[in-house]
């Protein structure tokens, strides 16, 4: 608990630009709007898969990018999960760093990789315009060009390949602004590609897939050293999954279900994930 009282402490502490936080919401919004269209389209997406013919992607990639993209991970014959964009540009005022992947090998990766570049794109224009917001703030409220250039004032947009298999993939696509603690997101990947469509956890762990996780994730956080940063279900803690419960396929091919932070939890427990054993 004196790890949260702290946490509390310097965040009641930090001056936060009233007008940042209109803009901050929204882009939560947003994100999680996008991400359940994004399982609305999956499904329906599904329907038509096997319209697409089978064809490994060729990047049209800068010299520079290319070499980032020459460590392909192989999924199989026909699919690749590979860095399309890595760069990292400062201009004083920010640095932005972007490590972004691509899916080639049928219709249906070719519309994640769109999806993905779209994300990727939306997330740089957004935490450029966070960062301007704080910098005009800190300006106003005293600080100097030369103290905000010696602030930590980073967009950085990266992935993380969970698992895979000769077929399937998962994979998370992070993004944050190190100014604005609230402004991060997670998207969540988990492909079976040579279907055409997104992996479900009733995919994974059958009919009773919602009893499965709920048994399993009470049981966590009961055990949990950390259990009194939970909030009560009275408080807006966990009750239940859900189809937009976000999740990834770890190496053991277990699902590790994610509540990103303040969901359940205070923020000093950061996001909160649970193993759920198949």
């Amino acid at each position: 608990m004196k790890e949260f009282e702290k946490a509390r402490e310097t965040y009641e502490q930090t001056e936060i630009p009233p007008e940042l936080e209109a803009r901050v919401q929204a882009g939560i919004r947003q994100g999680r709007a996008r991400r359940s269209a994004r399982r609305a389209w999956y499904r329906g997406a599904a329907s038509v898969a096997a319209c697409f013919v089978l064809t490994v992607g060729v990047l049209n990639v800068s010299p520079t990018v290319a070499a980032a993209a020459a460590d392909v991970p192989v999924l199989g014959g026909l699919f690749q999960v590979l860095t399309v964009r890595s760069f990292t540009d400062s201009d004083g005022d920010r640095t932005v760093e972007v490590e972004q992947p691509s899916v080639t090998g049928s219709g249906f990766a070719d519309q994640i990789t769109q999806e993905i570049d779209a994300i990727v794109d939306e997330k740089i224009a957004e935490g450029e315009e966070v960062v301007q917001g704080y910098k005009e703030a800190f300006l106003a409220t005293g600080g100097t060009l030369e103290q905000w250039e010696e602030r930590d004032n980073t967009v950085s947009v990266t992935y993380d390949i969970k698992s895979q298999t000769d077929t399937t993939v998962s994979f998370v696509v992070e993004s944050y602004v190190s100014v604005a603690s609230a402004y991060q997101e997670t998207s969540y990947y988990n492909l079976d590609l040579a279907a055409g469509r997104e992996i479900t956890l009733e995919d994974v762990l059958g009919a009773d897939w919602v009893e499965l996780c709920n048994e399993s994730i009470r049981a966590q956080i009961q055990a949990s050293a950390d259990k009194d940063l939970f909030f009560s279900a009275e408080e807006g803690g966990f009750t239940t999954v859900d189809q937009d419960t976000d999740f990834y396929l770890n190496e053991a091919g277990n699902p590790v279900v994610v509540f990103p932070r303040y969901a359940i939890a205070a923020g000093a427990a950061g996001s909160v994930e649970f193993e759920i054993a198949v």
